[in-house]
């Protein structure tokens, strides 16, 4: 009985005995990470590089850590475990991976965007500039008009139809609206843009450009996804709470009021987000309907209007003898671009707070 208690706790002891710390592999993570970064910052130093590559540096540290976490968890802690280190490293690796292109777009927007990120820019606009100096003001003015007005054609219209497929559609005319809400979501957007051109074209011929025409481009972009969103948001709202609405007796379009929109308020709103975001950096559609100018202009229904992503595009594309300038003005409103997303990102989520139903205890 001794010779079998004593050979369990050898088996015992064996299988617990060597255990890395808690923190180990977050540590090794970081040093395999600071590693790469001083190779690459030393091959920039010599001249090898043009500049630091944070992208190689991140995803060749990564690789080092795993074969670091395999080798290390060998030695200390056999083979089982280190399996099971192996296959957890590699699915964080696929996630840093995953994150390397996003890591790569802030870092190269930061470095080169924030070259022209002063008070003249977000003052001034590029009227009678040629050269240095100048802004994206009368830019920025009308990306926010234009969205702001898709924005408010879109969402009535978008979550109105949601609404009636989930509550209310049945046959053959919500199947109907399933397919085109569908087959537009994956229309180009110079689709959209040359439909609403052509129809402003037709009611005030060929040459009216304004505002107001990009707005309507942008809300056949907006409609497809603000409806699709909003829909899969309301089909996981319980039908408990359906059920416990009509039998107090309350109609079918005050419970939809009352009680289905509060609960799904939170993702509604990041459905309107994903939606906006989706259009706001559109180019193209922008280009034919609304054109581009270099002085401001608040009206939406007279004259051209000039927007971040087509004044990013005129910059980088129509370059003067000092290309210089053209290029910060370029990244800098890639920058901003992107802070406003973030900043309407942000705003969606207090929003959904905000207004989310609060529960009593």
């Amino acid at each position: 009985m001794s010779v079998a208690v004593r050979n369990t706790s050898t088996r015992t002891n064996t299988l617990t005995a060597g255990k890395l710390p808690k923190g180990a592999p977050w540590g090794l993570l970081i040093v395999s990470w600071a590693i790469f970064v001083v190779i690459f910052l030393l091959l920039e130093a010599s001249g090898t590089t043009s500049d630091f590559n944070i992208v190689g540096a991140l995803f060749f540290g990564t690789i080092l850590f795993d074969i670091l976490i395999v080798v290390i968890s060998m030695v200390v802690e056999g083979g089982r475990k280190a399996k099971d280190r192996l296959v957890t490293s590699l699915v964080a690796t696929a996630f840093i991976v995953t994150l390397l292109p996003l890591i790569s777009l802030i870092y190269t927007v930061l470095s080169r965007g924030l070259a022209r990120f002063d008070s003249a820019y977000f003052s001034e606009s590029m009227r009678n500039v040629i050269g240095d100096g100048g802004g994206a003001l009368h830019a920025i003015v009308g990306t926010l008009e234009i969205t702001a007005i898709a924005t408010l054609i879109s969402v009535p219209i978008g979550l109105l139809t949601s609404i009636y497929l989930v509550e209310y559609g049945r046959g053959r005319l919500a199947r109907s609206i399933t397919f085109f809400v569908d087959v537009m979501t994956g229309i180009p957007s110079i689709v959209a843009g040359l439909f609403a051109f052509a129809l402003f074209s037709l009611l005030l011929g060929p040459a009216y450009r304004a505002g107001i025409v990009g707005s309507i481009a942008l809300s056949v972009l907006m409609i497809p996804v603000v409806v699709r969103s909003s829909e899969e948001i309301l089909k996981i709202v319980p039908n408990e709470l359906r059920e416990a609405s009509f039998a107090l007796g309350v109609p079918k379009w005050l419970t939809i009021v009352k009680v289905i929109l509060p609960t799904s308020i939170a993702g509604l709103t990041t459905g309107v987000m994903l939606a906006i975001s989706r259009v706001i950096g559109e180019t193209a559609p922008l280009l034919i309907t609304t054109g581009f100018t270099t002085s401001m202009n608040y009206d939406l229904l007279q004259d051209r209007m000039m927007t971040l992503p087509v004044f990013v595009y005129t910059q980088y594309a129509n370059q003067g003898p000092n290309a210089t300038p053209f290029v910060e003005r370029a990244w800098t409103g890639a920058l901003v671009l992107i802070l406003i997303v973030m900043a309407l990102n942000l705003l969606a989520r207090l929003i959904g707070r905000f207004f989310a139903p609060k529960l009593s205890r």
